[in-house]
């Protein structure tokens, strides 16, 4: 694939941003019509009256038509063009299986099993054609990390998916930074696919933004969780320290990432399931601690932020700066994890 120009980067970003926004609100409009809403009807729910699903579509079709549209008409390989369905594909089926779980709750054990099968076909195809971003070099350990990787993150942006902006802010802000990683370093399908994910989230914003007048519901957290999965592990970082480059997809995407380990340890250490819904995540927590809806997104989008940042400067910085703000950035990780933690699990 030929290097993609800023204005066309641009435009494959507002293209998205734009199809997503305009049929949104009719989505929203459809699945109000049809009665397909998330009822605040469980304990863990935060909302107080029904909100619409159905977002999730919207940003599928942004994603998926503005990716096949600007192929079309641009200097896409038949490889390219594999490369890019490979990614696809599979994140189109599970926003499917997400779908139906909106429809009729399956059970979480079902929707993991789904996730692992695909994590399995999407690693096994990475490792055997070497587009790793940063491999250990040793299959046998590469296939189950990257397969870890993809279903860990999944679930964590579906987990994160708690809050009015949750899940759809942190996607954006971890795809425009991957974005500008990968465009500096020449990646261009990644750059193209970051760019045009970042816009369709954005799009989606607008109207998820604290109210929300519409969810992504599942179909949307896995469709997204795998996508920007998939495209992080195939990132090829610059640094030259190993450590460093191994960190960088974990930092874009370090505030879900901490968001389930935080309500997972806590889960753990109160003796419940990990799939049990609650109100243990870290905006119920911000919220119990004073904070309004609000200024819990914002928290958490700004803490998205600070770990983007680390992740471009890592990748920017001098050899013997690498792993000094990798371990800053460990740390500073480490800490929200532990002071978290502390707060109270449930009201």
């Amino acid at each position: 694939m030929q290097p993609l120009s800023i204005e066309q980067c641009l435009l494959l970003g507002l293209s998205s941003l734009v199809i997503v926004g305009t049929i949104t609100p009719i989505l929203r409009l459809v699945a109000k019509r049809y009665g397909f809403v998330d009822s605040p009807s469980e304990s863990h729910k935060t909302h107080e009256n029904p909100v619409p699903y159905f977002g999730g579509i919207g940003i599928a079709i942004g994603v998926v038509g503005v990716t096949y549209l600007a192929s079309l008409v641009s200097a896409f390989s038949r490889e390219t063009f594999f490369l890019a369905s490979s990614v696809l594909f599979p994140a189109i089926i599970l926003g499917v299986v997400g779908f139906i779980d909106d429809l009729r709750k399956l059970s979480p054990w079902l929707r993991f099993i789904t996730q692992s099968i695909f994590g399995i076909a999407v690693s096994l195809l990475l490792v055997a054609t070497n587009t790793l971003g940063s491999p250990f070099g040793i299959n046998w350990l590469d296939f189950p990390i990257t397969i870890l990787f993809i279903v860990g993150i999944t679930n964590s942006i579906n987990f994160f998916d708690n809050i009015d902006g949750g899940a759809s802010g942190a996607i954006a802000l971890a795809a425009v930074f991957l974005f500008i990683l990968s465009w500096q370093s020449g990646q261009s399908l990644i750059a193209a696919l970051s760019i045009v994910l970042a816009g369709a989230t954005l799009g989606f914003l607008v109207w998820n933004k604290p109210p929300a007048r519409i969810y992504m519901g599942d179909a949307g957290a896995l469709f997204l969780g795998f996508l920007i999965a998939s495209l992080a592990i195939r990132f090829d970082p610059n640094p030259n320290n190993q450590i460093a480059s191994y960190a960088i997809p974990l930092l874009l995407l370090a505030m879900p990432i901490l968001d389930t380990s935080v309500a997972v340890a806590s889960r753990i250490r109160r003796r419940v399931s990990p799939f049990q819904g609650g109100r243990d995540h870290l905006s119920h927590r911000l919220i119990r601690m004073g904070f309004t809806k609000r200024q819990s997104i914002m928290i958490l989008w700004v803490g998205s932020m600070i770990f983007g940042f680390f992740a471009v400067a890592i990748s920017n910085v001098s050899f013997s700066m690498e792993l000094l703000l990798t371990i800053l950035a460990g740390a500073v990780w480490v800490m929200l994890f532990v002071g978290f933690l502390k707060t109270a699990d449930s009201q």
